[in-house]
């Protein structure tokens, strides 16, 4: 039959949209319809927004590590603070016991040499 390939650019297809949802659903229900559907874009974009925020905000709080660590304190500071503890008047041991227990972790104890 037809051998042409349909060259319908963006803004024409808009158009024919447009023209179907007129005779689908007449001219006293179309403002009706591109209110719901303005809210539903509304509604997108404000929970695409907060997750963004969220995001933004979870990554400004993580420290991030721009080297190696030089000292087993360094260390248990930034495993503590990227956790959210606080290491202020904390021993070592203190931060390893704290870390060990808000990872759901279970503290081994070391081999003792005989």
């Amino acid at each position: 039959m037809f051998d042409f390939p349909l060259n319908i650019a963006g803004s024409e297809w808009m158009i024919i949209i447009f023209v179907a949802l007129i005779l689908i659903l007449g001219t006293g229900k179309l403002p009706g319809a591109a209110k719901k559907l303005g809210k539903a874009v509304n509604e997108y974009n404000k929970a695409k927004n907060e997750i963004q925020d969220h995001i933004k905000e979870t990554s400004e709080q993580t420290p991030i590590i721009s080297g190696p660590v030089e000292t087993e304190r360094e260390k248990l500071e930034t495993i503590a603070k990227s956790i959210g503890i606080k290491v202020e008047g904390k021993t070592d041991e203190e931060l390893q016991k704290i870390i060990s227990t808000k990872m759901g972790q279970k503290k081994t104890e070391e081999p003792k040499d005989k």
